[in-house]
C-alpha cells in the first residue's frame, strides 16, 4: 500500500522537470479539450488504476493526478494508493496551476463538467417544482432528493451526477494528441 500526498504546482513542476513525476490529467473530455497542461498524459477518472498507470508508461515516475480543483484527483489517488506505491495530487488542480502562473494549452470552448452538473440539476429541480404544482405534489419529493444530492456533493466532493454526465457522448470524444494519451481508443 502506497502513500497519497498533495503537492503544490511548484513542487509538481519541479518533479516533472527532474524526470521524477508525470502529470496525469483525469478530467472529462470536454474539460481537457478546453485546456490542458502541456506534457500531461490523459487518463479518464474511471480508468485510474495500477494497470492503466503502467500502460501510460510512467515507469518509476510518481503519478501526479490533475483535475479542475483537486477533489476528483484526490478521490482517484486514495483508490490508487491502495494498489501502488506513491501517488500525488496537484493541490488546487489546474485552477491553482494557472493561478500560480504556469502554462496551460487552450483548446476549444467547452462546457466544463461542473457547469453541466449545475445546468442539469437546476433544470431538474425547476421541472420537478413545476410538475409539483401542475401535476402532483409528489414531484416535490424529487426536488428534495435533488437538493439533498447537491448538498451531499458539496460537502463530500463526490457527485454521482458528474459521474453519470462523464458517460455522455460529448464527454467521451477522442482527445489524444500524439504522445499525450495514456489510453488509446477513447
Amino acid at each position: 500500500m502506497g502513500t497519497m500526498k498533495m503537492i503544490s504546482p511548484q513542487d509538481a513542476d519541479s518533479l516533472v522537470k527532474q524526470g521524477k513525476g508525470q502529470l496525469v490529467d483525469i478530467r472529462s473530455v470536454g474539460e481537457i479539450l478546453a485546456e490542458q497542461i502541456p506534457g500531461s498524459v490523459t487518463l479518464p477518472f474511471d480508468l485510474v488504476n495500477k494497470t492503466q498507470m503502467a500502460a501510460a508508461g510512467l515507469g518509476e515516475k510518481t503519478p501526479i493526478l490533475v483535475c479542475r480543483s483537486g477533489n476528483r484527483a484526490e478521490m482517484a489517488a486514495k483508490s490508487l494508493a491502495r494498489e501502488t506505491d506513491d501517488v500525488a495530487v496537484l493541490d488546487g488542480g489546474i485552477v491553482q496551476w494557472k493561478r500560480d502562473g504556469f502554462n496551460v494549452a487552450e483548446g476549444r470552448n467547452a462546457l466544463p463538467l461542473e457547469r453541466q452538473v449545475l445546468v442539469t440539476a437546476g433544470s431538474m429541480i425547476l421541472l420537478f417544482s413545476v410538475l409539483g404544482f401542475l401535476v402532483s405534489p409528489l414531484f416535490f419529493g424529487l426536488t428534495i432528493a435533488m437538493s439533498g444530492g447537491m448538498i451531499f456533493a458539496g460537502a463530500t466532493g463526490a457527485c454521482g451526477m458528474a459521474r453519470v454526465l462523464m458517460l455522455l457522448p460529448w464527454n467521451k470524444a477522442p482527445l489524444c494528441n500524439a504522445g499525450s494519451c495514456a489510453v488509446e481508443g477513447g
